[in-house]
């Protein structure tokens, strides 16, 4: 059976979980666990993208992430390729690192998040790494550290989880670190991680009521979220899906968009493959970037090396694209068949 594609899109939430190919260790040394958690850092500030609670474990790493400017397949396929690249030439050795998919899970916020720092956070202490909360505060491979302010990343967005407890630093930490402990004793955590159906109902139990009560509910391996938030979300990434598939069909490509680009605002294409600062370059340079990452699914990088510009500076361009198209309706004239 074929995987199903992964579902995005801008402000969504993911738990993501990264493992090492046949469980094997992806961090040797404290040198491996900084070189990732500086790439992370970077490609977080590049692309915009939101981090409230990761976690390195030996063999595989936990992130809870918001999709910023750029997709998160964009992201993640930057961090894995850039890191795995560096872990082979430091040991010397060939072959992939990572299993070949990474999970990704669509999380809906109001019931979750908060429930998702603390699992990811507590990773460390389930897997005896430390003893009790009072180590993990110092244990430096946690965002629980970050929010307790003894390490300071500012990839990690420490205000917007502190203020889900608290509108005072002091007090917001201390009810987060009560909160943490709680946790402890609900070990590891099948709902948060797989379960699909079973996931978003709340368990079996939850699921066989329902099913008494003659109540069928929308489920989904890649979603943790209500019977309601799965359906939206399945929906949305059909229509996005649908939608890019119909432009491809069509024979719409990034060489086609780039000349209908530069024909509507009446420049060469010479000049769209530059990172020349006018302003009507900008504009179109922009809209095409908006169009090619949102519409056809390019990544940041492969644009990139089309227009001769960094991945950060299509990332940047796909933020100021989308709200020219969507003001002046640009979409139907650029992308028709």
């Amino acid at each position: 059976m074929a995987r199903k594609s992964r579902i995005d899109a801008p402000g969504a939430l993911h738990h993501i979980i990264i493992r090492g190919i046949e469980r094997k260790a992806i961090f040797r040394d404290h040198k491996d666990r900084y070189h990732f958690l500086d790439r992370l850092g970077n490609i977080l500030i590049e692309t915009s993208t939101p981090c409230y609670g990761w976690a390195l474990m030996p063999n595989h790493v936990h992130l809870l992430l918001r999709t910023g400017l750029t997709p998160i397949a964009t992201v993640m396929r930057r961090l894995l390729t850039g890191y795995a690249q560096q872990f082979n030439r430091r040991y010397r050795r060939h072959g992939p690192l990572f299993q070949n998919r990474y999970k990704s899970i669509l999380c809906e916020e109001d019931p979750y998040l908060k429930e998702l720092v603390r699992y990811i956070h507590l990773n460390p202490i389930r897997a005896k790494m430390v003893t009790d909360v009072k180590e993990l505060t110092s244990y430096p491979y946690t965002g629980h550290s970050v929010l307790n302010g003894k390490v300071a990343y500012k990839w990690q967005d420490r205000v917007y989880i502190l203020r889900l407890f608290d509108k005072s630093g002091k007090n917001a930490v201390r009810s987060y670190n009560r909160f943490v402990v709680k946790g402890i004793d609900q070990g590891r955590r099948s709902d948060l991680t797989g379960g699909g159906l079973i996931r978003s109902a709340g368990g079996w139990s939850a699921v066989k009521a329902l099913r008494y009560d003659g109540i069928r509910l929308k489920g989904d391996e890649r979603i943790l979220g209500s019977s309601d938030f799965v359906e939206t979300a399945l929906k949305s990434a059909g229509e996005s899906l649908v939608k890019e598939a119909a432009y491809k069909a069509r024979g719409l490509n990034v060489e086609t968009l780039i000349k209908r680009t530069a024909d509507y605002y009446e420049i060469e294409i010479d000049e769209l493959k530059t990172n020349s600062k006018a302003a009507g370059i900008v504009k179109a340079r922009a809209v095409l970037c908006y169009l090619s990452v949102r519409r056809l699914n390019i990544s940041c990088v492969e644009l990139g090396r089309e227009l001769n510009v960094t991945p950060t500076a299509v990332s940047k361009a796909v933020g100021r694209g989308k709200v020219i198209v969507n003001q002046s309706k640009l979409e139907p004239i650029l992308m028709k068949g």
